[in-house]
């Protein structure tokens, strides 16, 4: 049990003994005394003034003077203030909290048991045509400490990819290798297979610029104005004709054209796969919309059978969603063919044979929003029991100072050119400030890793998700401020004191002695590890990292003022010195356990 509870229980029995009534310890409210105030927690009395019939602040009083009178263990001292009564938790009481959070190597963390709520969280939902960039890193960092955070929540959680494996843009990169490629390899070009295959894309595109604009200049002279020009320019085009010929070809099982589609797509997967290692995120399984697309179609055709949907007379498919505020919605184009909407139903079809899903959780932009709405409702329509309630965590997007970024122009920035640009700026931080002498080359290089890691995801998960956001990266890795370096070296910094204390033959008891009298900083930081449990069941709740982000941020900034307020290992007396390296230690794994739900590691020493 912790403060609180212990609190709001003498609180009930106080009333009881005070005016003869008992109250259910839920009406008991205790809230964090406001700063201005003298004291840790602060008790509503409003709620009893019927059973007291007295004023709020006598009320307050004699409440304050019957904790004091028969919790001397618990309450310290109280003031009142109008009708609330803040009380100052006494030092024994908190020790005594220090030696729970001690005794527990996953305080804070809820385990999930077997029949725990199954959740399923979607994330990364790449294409096969390009490498993974800036935008992927946010999805990805999101989704994987969206995971954590709710299974340290008590939920079983299902990590799984969509990947975008099929469609005219995974043409375009096809046909653009055939005819510019010359049998290039990720072996032979010495580049990644994504990278390679992006290359390609960007080609594409090139090419099919540069035929439009021909083509446009030809009709132009023909007399066609601009626009018209231009559109039948795009339409003519002997290259995306081809590349639409190639998509008919692979959508009827072509031999040849699936055997290049398969080879490229390794290339790639291969590339992504090395991306995702180095990001610290994975899966539990990866769905393919080549697998999808064609069960989708299945249950759209099915609920038609069921009038859930209407044909049109072209033979287009439709759901009516007028009944909802919204309008028609296509399912299935007049040729047959599926759009992402039909390949969203059959994944979530296959999903939901594979695993009994108790929420679906999508992690996708913010220019998504109406996609999701519509999606819901389909599911719902088709019978998923989840389908009214699918999360969709909708994001803002990342951007650089400089701006946005354009797949098909080249110029987006690379998840694999970002991550090495920061550990190389670690690396060169690290060794500006002295930080890594006397490590081997290894372990200053890890150290550059998980610092830059660090920084990266620090930078982009502590910002509310909802937002658009602008990355900076020498921001980022400031070790100073809201960033993750400056979480990480105080991390560092006690592990340093920790390895001091033992090398001094100091240990830390399992029991620390409750007879000492505790700083108000002290008292403080007790206060915000107990915090801890709220926070991630926050984050939980309202699925937002950013909560855990900055929790870890505030602890830190805490424990530095007090590491330099107050003597740990000069401290003469024994019983504060143990206290205070066990606050630190436990500080410490906090600091750890929180910034393991985003994903980043801490370091030994920096």
């Amino acid at each position: 049990m912790d403060i609180q509870q212990k609190l709001a229980a003498s609180v009930v029995g106080g009333l009881k003994a005070l005016y003869g009534q008992e109250v259910p310890a839920a009406q008991v409210q205790l809230q964090k005394t406001k700063k201005e105030f003298e004291g840790h927690l602060t008790l509503v009395v409003f709620p009893f003034l019927r059973m007291s019939k007295k004023g709020p602040e006598q009320t307050a009083r004699e409440i304050g003077e019957y904790l004091l009178a028969n919790e001397p263990s618990l309450v310290a001292g109280f003031n009142v203030i109008k009708g609330f009564l803040n009380l100052t938790v006494a030092s024994s009481a908190w020790i005594g909290l220090l030696n729970d959070i001690q005794a527990d190597p996953h305080y804070g963390l809820t385990e999930a048991t077997e029949h725990a709520p199954l959740v399923m969280i979607e994330y990364s939902s790449p294409n096969t045509n390009k490498p993974l960039h800036l935008g992927h890193v946010r999805n990805n960092l999101l989704g994987n400490a969206l995971a954590n955070i709710i299974a340290a929540n008590g939920n079983r959680v299902v990590k799984t990819n969509i990947v975008n494996d099929r469609g005219i843009h995974i043409c375009k990169s096809m046909l653009a290798w055939l005819k510019y490629g010359n049998g290039e390899t990720p072996e032979s070009s010495g580049k990644k297979g994504d990278h390679l295959i992006g290359d390609y894309y960007v080609a594409f595109d090139k090419h099919f610029k540069a035929e439009v604009k021909e083509l446009t200049a030809r009709y132009r002279a023909e007399g066609l104005s601009e626009e018209e020009a231009g559109a039948k320019a795009e339409a003519e085009s002997p290259l995306m004709k081809e590349a639409r010929e190639m998509l008919v070809k692979w959508e009827a099982g072509d031999a040849e054209v699936r055997a290049l589609w398969q080879k490229m797509n390794d290339w790639v997967y291969a590339g992504f796969d090395e991306t995702y290692r180095m990001m610290g995120v994975g899966f539990d399984k990866i769905y393919y919309e080549s697998d999808t697309y064609l069960e989708g179609r299945k249950k759209v055709l099915e609920g038609l059978e069921k009038g859930l949907f209407y044909r049109k007379e072209d033979g287009s498919v439709w759901a009516d969603l007028t009944g909802e505020g919204l309008d028609h919605k296509l399912l299935l184009r007049a040729d047959g063919t599926s759009v992402y909407m039909t390949q969203d139903i059959g994944t979530a079809e296959q999903r939901f044979s594979d695993y009994p899903i108790d929420k679906m959780i999508y992690v996708v932009g913010n220019e998504q929003n109406y996609h999701f709405q519509v999606l819901s409702i389909l599911l719902d329509r088709l019978g998923f029991e989840w389908g009214k309630s699918l999360v969709h965590f909708s994001y803002g997007m990342v951007e650089l100072p400089e701006g946005r970024m354009k797949s098909r122009e080249g110029t987006v920035v690379d998840a694999d050119d970002l991550i090495k640009e920061m550990i190389d700026t670690a690396r060169e931080t690290g060794g500006e400030l002295g930080k890594l002498d006397g490590l081997t080359p290894a372990e200053a290089d890890d150290i550059a890793r998980i610092v830059g890691l660090g920084a990266l995801k620090y930078f982009i998960l502590k910002v509310d998700a909802r937002k658009n956001m602008t990355f900076n990266p020498k921001e980022s890795i400031d070790f100073n401020g809201n960033t993750g370096p400056f979480i990480q070296y105080t991390y560092a910094r006690i592990r340093s004191v920790l390895r001091k204390a033992a090398e001094a033959g100091i240990a830390i008891p399992a029991q620390l002695h409750t007879g000492i009298e505790l700083s108000t900083k002290e008292e403080g930081l007790i206060q915000m590890l107990a915090d801890f449990s709220g926070v991630v069941k926050q984050a939980g709740e309202d699925y937002s990292p950013s909560v855990v982000a900055n929790y870890c941020y505030d602890v830190v900034k805490e424990y530095n003022q007090f590491y330099h307020d107050f003597s740990i290992l000069r401290e003469t007396d024994a019983a504060v010195r143990e206290f205070r390296l066990a606050l630190s230690r436990e500080v410490g794994k906090v600091v750890r356990l929180g910034m393991g739900l985003l994903g980043i590691e801490v370091p030994e020493r920096m």
